[in-house]
């Protein structure tokens, strides 16, 4: 059974008077700062930040300030994480509100995990979010294993570590396959894009 703790109790979030309203990225990263102390967590928010901004721009040829919202939706995503789980995502979600953020930004956040949050994945950031979160802190966890990180890493060797259940248990290899699902995109495919933009530098 899903743990249903976390569950937001709602699926709207934000106020369309508020849409296109975006903290510069010096913002972001303050607030990141401030929230979050632990080093590894803002790796794995920065990490997700620059895939969803690549994909944004790459695959959807979205314009910047659009590829921004989606950087800041990546970048935030964990923020309340550190000092409050049991509070995840409802602190990060309400702070948002309150800076009076695009709602499209906000409601990614909440959708990032829909068996907690009970919030479905609609938009395609929504949707990729999600698939990018678990892939991402997966992917790298495999990196540290390597000599090289994630130079000559290959899709193959990600998918023989997804399929090793003791390896990063605590990853959801569920939702892996639901948001690839979801996304419409193969897990194969995502993992090559992780491969290719993600690195161990914040």
């Amino acid at each position: 059974m899903p743990d249903t703790s976390l569950n937001l109790g709602r699926t709207e979030f934000g106020d369309s008077a508020n849409a296109g309203n975006v903290l510069t990225t010096a913002e972001a990263e303050a607030l990141l700062n401030d929230w979050v102390k632990n080093d590894r967590l803002k790796l794995h928010m920065r990490q997700v930040a620059q895939l969803m901004k690549a994909w944004a721009g790459e695959k959807l040829n979205l314009p910047e300030e659009e590829q921004h919202k989606w950087y800041l939706a990546g970048l935030l995503h964990d923020a309340d994480w550190d000092q409050w789980p049991e509070e995840h995502c409802r602190r990060i979600i309400e702070e948002l509100e309150r800076r009076q953020l695009d709602p499209a930004i906000i409601r990614a956040i909440a959708s990032h995990g829909p068996r907690y949050f009970g919030v479905e994945p609609r938009s395609d950031m929504d949707k990729m979010l999600y698939a990018f979160d678990e892939l991402s802190g997966f992917t790298h966890a495999y990196s540290l294993m390597r000599p090289e990180a994630y130079k000559g890493m290959e899709v193959k060797g990600v998918k023989k570590r997804l399929k090793d259940k003791t390896f990063a248990a605590q990853v959801s290899r569920d939702d892996i396959a639901d948001a690839s699902e979801r996304a419409g995109v193969p897990v194969e495919e995502l993992i090559q894009f992780v491969i290719s933009h993600q690195t161990d530098q914040p």
